[in-house]
């Protein structure tokens, strides 16, 4: 007698759930729901099973069942059954392992991802506030949220969300650098146009910081071709919306420069590491400024030594030119704009400064 028969003789009639949904590029009409999806997973041993499968995969079934402490075998084989095909799969020889979406499930247990929440007392950080330029800067937990901020102008400077599992292998003086490192990788990843969290498509903008006026100047008028005389105190940002799961990413655009290759190859070519600043305070050598609103165009400028980095951003996030400045021959490099069209290479040969460019409360990732 089969398991599904000793569980059909049990119940009455063998069950005909989750088990029965599959899903296919031809025809989705039988795809499971995510109630489906979950309900599937609901009880000890179901999980049991998951979990002893990320353990030690593949298993055959007597296995499973001391694996998991079940009652009988009859009673497991339902179990299983509900996990098979979406959590766990039946190989050829018998055994069963897990399903990527299986090893999804296993991953978010062991991170605690559903389950944990993390609250952490305020921590000291190296860095200067990049709102006041004092020391201060420090990093809380709640509810697995990091929030950098300054003890000393009481500004926030970032609010930037961990894993559980992500605070629970660090002690207290090491999860920033995790914060860092993490949120670099999400940035990254969602300025390539692809969602960290599902892989699906990304669409990116520039638009104002909520709550800032970036229709008018200090004056109160408009200009009419687009350009103003303070737009370089109207701060913006840069917005990444998933299309499919609706993950988003609002911070400022230098941090979406961080990896650029003109970027890199800059620092190197000065002896630094961009990456030696975390990304909430990147350093007083960056600066921002809006020259155009229609079209967006943000000049991004970054100082080392006696050379600036200058790079035009359009509205779509993309870096469409940028070259290098000599503060006392004017700019020593210049590249054509990457959509075809043309910049002049001294419209910023001697760009405004500005405010230094810090990730403040607006910058956030859910």
């Amino acid at each position: 007698m089969t398991h599904g028969q000793r569980d059909a003789d049990e119940r009455g009639a063998p069950d005909r759930g989750f088990a029965d949904a599959t899903v296919s590029d031809a025809d989705d009409s039988h795809a499971p729901t995510p109630s489906d999806a979950f309900g599937a997973l609901g009880g000890e041993t179901r999980l049991a099973v998951v979990e002893a499968l990320d353990e030690t995969s593949p298993r055959v079934f007597s296995d499973l069942v001391e694996a998991t402490d079940a009652d009988t075998s009859a009673g497991f084989a339902y179990h299983l059954r509900q996990l098979t095909d979406r959590f766990v799969r039946q190989r050829g020889d018998e055994r069963y392992e897990l399903t990527d979406a299986g090893r999804s499930v296993a991953r978010a247990l062991a991170a605690g991802t559903y389950t944990a929440s993390v609250d952490r007392d305020p921590v000291g950080l190296d860095e200067v506030c990049p709102l006041c330029g004092d020391d201060g800067l420090v990093a809380a937990v709640t509810d697995n949220v990091t929030e950098v901020g300054c003890e000393r102008c009481d500004g926030t400077v970032l609010r930037l969300s961990l894993p559980p599992g992500g605070y629970a292998s660090r002690g207290s003086d090491e999860f920033a650098d995790a914060i860092d490192a993490h949120h670099r990788r999400r940035i990254e990843s969602f300025d390539d146009g692809v969602c960290p969290e599902c892989a699906g498509t990304v669409s990116t903008r520039i638009e104002p910081v909520a709550g800032c006026d970036g229709e008018r100047d200090e004056r109160g008028e408009r200009e009419p071709d687009g350009h103003r005389e303070h737009d370089e105190y109207v701060p913006v940002q840069a917005v990444h919306d998933c299309e499919t799961c609706g993950a988003d990413l609002r911070c400022p655009v230098a941090l979406t420069l961080l990896d650029h290759p003109a970027v890199v190859a800059f620092y190197h070519d000065h002896e630094r590491d961009v990456r030696d600043r975390p990304i909430w305070n990147v350093g007083s050598e960056w600066h921002e400024r809006v020259i155009s609103r229609d079209p967006w165009c943000i000049v991004v400028s970054v100082r080392l030594d006696d050379e600036d980095l200058v790079c035009y951003v359009a509205g779509d996030g993309r870096v469409v030119d940028h070259h290098r400045e000599s503060h006392d021959d004017g700019p020593t490099e210049s590249r054509a704009a990457t959509d075809g069209g043309t910049v002049d290479a001294n419209a910023a040969a001697t760009p405004r400064r500005c405010r230094p460019t810090a990730p403040t409360a607006c910058a956030r990732t859910t």
